[in-house]
């Protein structure tokens, strides 16, 4: 976690330093590594103002707060930071879950949906260009049920598949 403080209109105190980087350290929980914390303390006639902006895993949450005494500011905005912190933390979780596990349920089709399988593997592969002879023998080395290559003599991308019987099936696919 990289941390940082900047005083605006006010002298640079070490403990208020070091009490927004403890204060930071309660986004750990929430967020992954690289964390970026940004601290603006400034003074405006008796406000005192805390602006805290965080990047992390591609995103930027922002929140301020101001009273009239430094400490207090920056425990508003810690928690305001938190409240943002889990709320997009579960926004991704929930996110996350429905993308991975599409789901459709059987009485669906009544509904006007259509009644799917649902997704629960999902793997990527290296499409390596290879002939069908060298695309065949590499069925025989991975022991996997189909292979996906392209075709080093036509650049299209095709599937080499086992059927029943042992034998391999081929798609080929083709640009118009």
């Amino acid at each position: 976690m990289q941390v940082t403080v900047t005083f605006r209109h006010m002298e640079s105190s070490d403990a208020l330093r070091k009490y927004a980087e403890e204060k930071s350290e309660r986004l750990n929980k929430y967020l992954n590594e690289p964390i970026e914390i940004h601290w603006v303390l400034s003074v405006e006639k008796i406000r005192h103002i805390a602006d805290t902006t965080v990047v992390a895993n591609g995103a930027t949450i922002k929140a301020q707060g101001d009273t009239q005494d430094m400490y207090s500011s920056i425990d508003t905005v810690v928690d305001k930071l938190e409240k943002q912190v889990r709320k997009h933390k579960e926004k991704i979780k929930d996110h996350k879950s429905v993308a991975s596990s599409v789901k459709y349920a059987p009485g669906a089709a009544e509904e006007g949906s259509v009644a799917r399988s649902r997704i629960v593997k999902k793997t990527n592969q290296f499409v390596k260009p290879m002939s069908v002879e060298e695309a065949a023998e590499q069925m025989d080395v991975v022991e996997n049920d189909f292979l996906v290559f392209t075709d080093s003599v036509t650049s299209n991308i095709n599937v080499i598949y086992r059927t029943q019987d042992g034998d391999y099936g081929l798609i080929e696919t083709r640009t118009k």
